[in-house]
C-alpha cells in the first residue's frame, strides 16, 4: 500500500550532478520541480535543462531516464508527469512530453508523444493500448489516499 510506503516520506536533498539517497540524480536542478510523495526508482536519470515537472505522487521505476533536452535530435521542452502516473522500469520519456494524471506507462516504453490522463501506454515508440476504467482510476487513487 502506498500510504504505508510513504509514512515517512520526505523531499530528498537535490544537488545538481549528484546521487540523491535514493540513487537518482538531476542534471540542471534549476529546472526541476518536485512534487509530494513522489517515488523515483534508483539509477534514474533526469535532465531538466528546459524543465521537468513531477507532480505529486508520481511514481517512476529504476533505470529511467527522463530528457528535457536530447542532443542526438537536437529535440528540447519542458516534461510534465502529472499527478498519480506511473512509469515503469527502464522506460525513457523525450523532451516536451506530458503525461496525463493516472496514466501507467509500461517497462521499457520510448515516450515520443504527449499521453493523455486515465490511459496505459506501452512500447517502442509508447502507444495507448486502451482507457483505464473507473474502478481501476478509483483504486490509483485510492492508493494515494
Amino acid at each position: 500500500m502506498v500510504e504505508q510506503r510513504f509514512k515517512e516520506w520526505k523531499y530528498p536533498k537535490i544537488e545538481d550532478g549528484k546521487l540523491t539517497d535514493y540513487n537518482w540524480l538531476v542534471q540542471n536542478k534549476d529546472g526541476f520541480k518536485l512534487g509530494y510523495k513522489t517515488d523515483i526508482g534508483a539509477f534514474t536519470y533526469i535532465n531538466a535543462k528546459f524543465g521537468v515537472t513531477i507532480d505529486d505522487y508520481v511514481q517512476i521505476g529504476s533505470h529511467c531516464s527522463i530528457y528535457s533536452l536530447s542532443t542526438i535530435d537536437n529535440r528540447e521542452g519542458k516534461v510534465v508527469l502529472k499527478k498519480n502516473c506511473r512509469i515503469g522500469t527502464h522506460s525513457v520519456v523525450m523532451p516536451g512530453i506530458t503525461i496525463g494524471e493516472n496514466s501507467i506507462i509500461g517497462a521499457f516504453s520510448l515516450v515520443n508523444q504527449d499521453i493523455p490522463d486515465n490511459v496505459l501506454a506501452h512500447g517502442i515508440p509508447a502507444r495507448i493500448i486502451r482507457k483505464l476504467t473507473k474502478e481501476e482510476i478509483k483504486k490509483l487513487c485510492e492508493e494515494i489516499k
